[in-house]
Order: C-alpha cells, then structure tokens, then sequence
C-alpha cells in the first residue's frame, strides 16, 4: 500500500520506554496510601499503557476508519456490558440475604 504510514523503531523505543517508566510509576504508587484513590491512580496508569499499547504496537493508530470504528464499538460494548453488571451486583444490598443451608 503506497501512502500507508508505519512507526518507526524510535518511536517504538519510545514507547517502550514510556511504558516501563509507567510500569515504575504503577509499583511506586502501589506503595503509597492514597486511601479509595489507589484503583482509580492504578486504573488511570494501566488504561494509559493499554492506549499505548493499543496505538503504536498494534498499530491502530495507523489503521483504517472502519478499524477504528469497530474499536471503539467493542469497547463502548465491553463498558456496556461492565456497567449492567455493576449496576446489578451494586443493586442487591437491599434484600437481606437468606443462606438456606443454616
């Protein structure tokens, strides 16, 4: 394919290297006590490196529109998915819970 723009091996290197400094900054922050902000730090650094990872090393940011549109349906549907999980695992603290094996 004439036109078609691929990375190069500096910018994998770069990515590389910002992952392993995001690696770092994961187990340093697994050390701190933030208190109920530990997930949402830790989330926040891996959904950084998937995007990254994603990006460059799988190449979707070089890739055709109907790629990235298929992307982004599966996880507008993986949230979706998420999302009703939670909302029916969050939703059962108002029945008391009977264990019929007492």
């Amino acid at each position: 394919m004439a036109g078609h723009a691929h990375p190069t091996v500096k910018t994998f290197v770069a990515v590389w290297a910002a992952l392993l400094v995001l690696t770092a900054l994961t187990v340093g922050v697994a050390t701190l006590n933030l208190g109920p902000f530990n997930p949402i730090v830790a989330l926040a650094i891996a959904t950084t490196k998937a995007l990254l990872v994603l990006l460059f090393f799988m190449e979707l940011r070089y890739s055709t529109a109907l790629t990235k549109i298929s992307v982004v349906a599966a996880v507008f549907f993986l949230m979706l998915l998420v999302g009703l999980t939670l909302s029916d695992y969050l939703t059962r603290g108002w029945s008391s819970y009977i264990n019929p094996f007492r």
